[in-house]
C-alpha cells in the first residue's frame, strides 16, 4: 500500500485528495454467486437502492444460492424488488453455475483476461460489473472502472478531461496501481457529496 500510495501521489490532484480525505477505505467483497447477484443488482441504481434489494432478496431465501435463484418464480423476485430485465440476467447467471459453465471456486487458478470473458458471458453483464468484481471480490490491483460515472465525472470535475479514450491515458500513468487510484478518486467523489 505504501508503494502504491508513493507512485499515486506523483499526481498532484490525486495527492490533495489524499492530504485532505485520507485514504480510502478498500473494500472486500466475499467472491461467488451471491457476490456477482449483488454486482448485477447494483448496476444503474444508488448504491443504497441496491444494498436494500439485495438484503430482501436474502431474507427472502435465507441464503441466495443459484439453485434459489433458478427455481424462483418471477414474481417471488418482483416482490423482492428485482426488475423483469436484472431477473433475466440473475437467472442466467444462476444457469451458468447450475450447468458448471461458470464455476467461481476456480478464478483463482484463472488470469484476469480469462475471468473476464467467462464474466462477460452472462446475460446483462458488462465492462462495469466485471471491473467491480474484479476489484472486491477478487482484489485486482490495476483497474480503473471508466464505465463509472463516479470516476468520470471526478476525472471530469478534477482533470477537465472529457472523453473515455483521454481518461484512458491519463490511468496510464496510475499503473500498476489504478485500483487504488479508482479508490481516491470514489474517496473524492462521495466526501464531496457527503456521502461518507
Amino acid at each position: 500500500m505504501k508503494e502504491a500510495i508513493t507512485h499515486l501521489a506523483k499526481d498532484q490532484i490525486l495527492k490533495t485528495i489524499l492530504e485532505i480525505h485520507g485514504h480510502p477505505i478498500i473494500q472486500k467483497r466475499d467472491e461467488g454467486f451471491a457476490a456477482m447477484c449483488h454486482i448485477i443488482l447494483e448496476q444503474q441504481v444508488s448504491i443504497a437502492s441496491a444494498k436494500a434489494t439485495y438484503q430482501k432478496l436474502e431474507n427472502h431465501f435465507g441464503e441466495i444460492t443459484p439453485e434459489n435463484i433458478l427455481n424462483a418464480e418471477d414474481a417471488e423476485l418482483r416482490n423482492c424488488g428485482i426488475s423483469r430485465q436484472k431477473t433475466l440476467y440473475l437467472k442466467d447467471l444462476a444457469a451458468k453455475v447450475i450447468s458448471k459453465e461458470l464455476d467461481f471456486t476456480t478464478f483463482n487458478q484463472k488470469s484476469e483476461s480469462n475471468i473476464r470473458a467467462e464474466l462477460l458471458k452472462i446475460k446483462g453483464v458488462g465492462n462495469w460489473s466485471v471491473e467491480v468484481y474484479l476489484m472486491f471480490c477478487l482484489q485486482s490491483p490495476d483497474i480503473i472502472p471508466l464505465g463509472d460515472i463516479a470516476i468520470r465525472n471526478t476525472i471530469k470535475e478534477l482533470y477537465s478531461i472529457h472523453t473515455v479514450e483521454d481518461m484512458e491515458i491519463l490511468a496510464e500513468n496510475w499503473k500498476p496501481h489504478r485500483t487504488l487510484a479508482s479508490y481516491i478518486l470514489w474517496h473524492h467523489y462521495l466526501k464531496k457529496r457527503n456521502k461518507i
